[in-house]
């Protein structure tokens, strides 16, 4: 299969900066998809669901790229969702019921070509537990980081990392939200190896 452009379905400033790891050369687009679980969808059904939905949804007006579609949700142990908490109320409150729990995240992630589409799809695991954090802690650290549009209410890459007493799971940057490890699989399977392109300088 002939590479083609890529695509990132998303707007975010984090999985922008996850890309531009892989030395590839690749454009952005912000897809406009309702994110509302559906009935009696767990967390990992509606993460590979919506990243599909992403990639789906610039097909049209990228009608000859790879589209690289990925969305993240976020689980208690007992299957609660936490979604981006939007508010230093709501970002308390999730860091509250996380402490001293394991907190799940799926990472959906869907290649889609949108000239034929063939799609490849997967759904990366990563779990992160929490220390038992007092309420001075999450206080502090909202208000250091104020990571109200991530999910999980933390940002592993920055101060964040100090929430946890260990994290399990393959690929860290799946808890960023994008799995690098495979995505690069997957750009391999059709013939992109990012070690045998160019870099991008």
């Amino acid at each position: 299969m002939k590479p083609r452009p890529l695509l990132l379905a998303s707007s975010s400033p984090y999985r922008k900066q996850l890309m531009t790891k892989l030395g590839l050369p690749f454009q952005a687009a912000s897809p406009d998809v309702d994110e509302s679980p559906a009935m009696d969808e767990n967390a990992e059904q509606l993460a590979t669901r919506l990243a599909l939905k992403k990639a789906d949804a610039l097909a049209g007006d990228y009608p000859h790229h790879w589209i690289i579609g990925s969305d993240q949700v976020a689980c208690l142990e007992d299957g609660t969702l936490l979604n981006k908490p939007e508010s230093h109320e709501r970002a308390i409150e999730q860091l509250v019921r996380s402490s001293g729990q394991r907190v799940s995240f799926m990472t959906g992630l869907v290649l889609l070509d949108s000239s034929s589409g063939e799609r490849q799809s997967h759904c990366e695991q990563f779990h992160a537990h929490f220390r038992q954090l007092s309420t001075e802690e999450i206080q502090n650290y909202l208000y250091a980081e104020k990571p109200y549009d991530c999910a999980g209410s933390f940002k592993m890459e920055g101060l964040g990392i100090a929430l946890f007493n260990h994290l399990e799971g393959r690929d860290p940057n799946s808890l960023v939200g994008l799995p690098l490890i495979a995505l690069t699989d997957m750009l391999r399977n059709w013939g992109l190896n990012p070690l045998l392109n160019p870099p991008v300088c």
